[in-house]
């Protein structure tokens, strides 16, 4: 009984073309090769949105809000647990709205603003507390500078000051320098954790917060009671928090990003390169047929596969691996030669081995059964003593043979 095929698939094999079967298989070829540059594409489409994303959620080190290592909600709530308001502020404009007399402005030093934009932050508050400072704010402020002074291991408050005769010691990190008139302490006035400035009615300090105020280390020593002795002077803290969205710089190469820097015609570019490279992918990639299963005539002799494993034994530097081979094969071949089971323990083909040379079992036993070699140093000796046992009892079983004969 015979089946006619359809018209079409006879047309197209008498004139030459692919078959129904083989149009199906060039289509599936073709999806999958949509489906890969279609991952592709999404894979670079995402890695663009989170870096993008990354770019612009900029971590503050010491973030109020932030439970994270490097941030100060723990200070923050410590500050509101000990009856002070902290309000956290993220532009200049809610700095203006949320500062009176009863606050303190609490920052670090906003690199964002220029100088004429962080002496109008500063003047907008009596009693300024900045956790962190460059070269610019020490001069804005006239506070100081940097020490050159190595930071101790412990500083006690070394000052005047009220407020810090309950602190203890801490473990300060950037030390600063006092000016004249500005008090200096957890230090000297060579180098100092703290500038306290307490005059014409204002209140300015310093201190390096990223190593004694974040929540990895307000725990340790004093740093607890420092920053609330620092913080908590006032009802109200407002806890300013510079970013680049709120900058007064008007220069926009300073914040040009790296796209704003590449000429417009690299993008374009680049997506040709891609468009490109798929296209020759799907054009010259090797286009793989169905699995033909084969016998191959090919025999691999022992003595290659023995000598293969022997070099890869001497490569890896593997004494003791290399020991248990030969002794293994010496225990079975001993106990092939003494009529022994093939899976005759070591210690059973030793003690067989003692009876027949007449030789001590624990020495037989130290060969069989012993401690590997762990160098080749100790390796050589090892296999000579093996081949020395082997010899012993074929000599043996030989003599044995020869005297019943």
């Amino acid at each position: 009984m015979t089946v006619d095929a359809p018209a079409s698939v006879v047309a197209s094999t008498e004139r030459g073309e692919p078959t129904l079967v083989r149009d199906r298989g060039r289509i599936r070829r073709l999806v999958g090769w949509l489906v890969v540059a279609l991952l592709v594409a999404v894979v670079a489409a995402a890695g663009l949105l989170f870096a993008n994303a990354g770019s612009r959620a900029q971590r503050y080190v010491l973030d109020p809000e932030s439970a994270g290592p490097d941030g100060t909600r723990a200070l923050v709530e410590l500050l509101r647990h000990e009856g002070v308001a902290v309000e956290v502020a993220r532009t200049r404009a809610d700095v203006e709205r949320l500062l009176d007399e009863r606050s303190s402005l609490v920052t670090s030093d906003p690199t964002t603003l220029t100088d004429a934009g962080t002496q109008r932050l500063l003047d907008r508050s009596d009693d300024v507390v900045l956790l962190s400072a460059s070269a610019r704010i020490l001069r804005l402020t006239r506070l100081g500078g940097y020490a050159d002074e190595p930071s101790p291991s412990r500083a006690g408050p070394g000052c005047e000051v009220a407020a810090f005769s309950r602190v203890g010691t801490i473990a300060p990190g950037q030390l600063f320098r006092a000016a004249p008139g500005v008090t200096a302490c957890f230090g000297d006035a060579e180098g100092a954790a703290v500038l306290l400035d307490e005059r014409d009615g204002q209140r300015r300090a310093i201190v390096d917060g990223s190593t004694l105020f974040t929540n990895e280390h307000l725990a340790e020593n004093g740093n607890a009671a420092l920053g609330l002795a620092l913080l908590g002077t006032r009802p109200r803290v407002v806890w300013y928090v510079p970013s680049i969205e709120d900058t007064d710089r008007t220069d926009t190469d300073a914040d040009a990003s790296l796209g704003d820097l590449v000429p417009g015609w690299v993008t374009p570019a680049i997506v040709l390169l891609m468009i490109a490279a798929a296209t020759a992918g799907v054009w010259r990639g090797r286009r793989f047929g169905p699995l033909v299963a084969e016998t191959l005539p090919v025999t691999v002799r022992a003595s290659e596969t023995m000598l293969g494993r022997a070099r890869l034994t001497a490569k890896a530097a593997d004494a003791a691996h290399a020991a248990q081979a030969l002794r293994d094969g010496t225990t079975a071949r001993l106990a092939r030669r003494l009529g022994l089971a093939s899976r005759a323990d070591p210690a059973s083909v030793a003690d067989a081995v003692a009876d027949r040379i007449r030789a001590d079992r624990a020495a037989c036993r130290a060969v069989l059964t012993g401690p590997l070699p762990t160098s080749d140093a100790e390796l050589v000796p090892f296999a000579r003593n093996l081949t020395a046992l082997e010899t012993a009892v074929e000599d043996a079983v030989r003599i044995e043979r020869s005297t019943r004969d």
